[in-house]
């Protein structure tokens, strides 16, 4: 499956205890999972067939996994991206890959508004932050009229909560 295509999945109650439950403990295995399943949903199912569940939920892009670094080592930032559109046309592609493809960059998605494009990246300091904004300037100035840019402080959840699996079931 690409990132551009939306997942294909027919939601089981099976499934979406599953999503809960690695939700609030993505380091459980499968055994454990089985275990949870049966004494807090009442499905009894083998670890195997937890395990299949897992790996073909994850390879139909149903959720993705990443590791992202604690607050403590980074700097985190949200960067928002507003264009020239004079020079848009031209150069937009390359700008895009530039941001997207950058060590910095944890999440990057198009909005509505005038910041279009936005980021939020991680920097071990604030002058790299300031050097960032420098160069991408010097490269795609053109394209970038200007980009706003928050640090994050105090990250108070960075989570998924298990509660919001629940909705899967309501929408069928």
């Amino acid at each position: 499956m690409t990132d551009n295509e939306q997942p294909n999945w027919d939601f089981k109650d099976r499934d979406i205890a599953i999503l809960c439950e690695l939700s609030s403990d993505p380091q459980l295995s499968s055994r454990e999972l089985t275990n949870v399943l049966e004494s807090k949903y009442d499905i009894d199912v083998s670890h195997v067939t937890v395990s299949e569940s897992i790996r073909r939920m994850r390879d139909e892009g149903v959720f993705r996994e990443a590791i992202i670094p604690n607050e403590e080592y980074y700097t985190f930032a949200l960067f928002e991206f507003k264009f020239n559109t004079q020079q848009f046309e031209d150069n937009w592609r390359d700008a895009m890959e530039h941001i997207k493809n950058d060590k910095h960059t944890l999440f990057f998605f198009l909005s509505d508004g005038e910041y279009q494009w936005k980021t939020v990246m991680m920097f071990r300091s604030r002058e790299q932050i300031s050097k960032w904004i420098h160069n991408c300037y010097k490269e795609h100035g053109g394209v970038i009229a200007n980009i706003r840019n928050s640090s994050v402080h105090n990250v108070l959840k960075f989570q998924t909560d298990p509660q919001i699996y629940k909705d899967l079931r309501d929408e069928q």
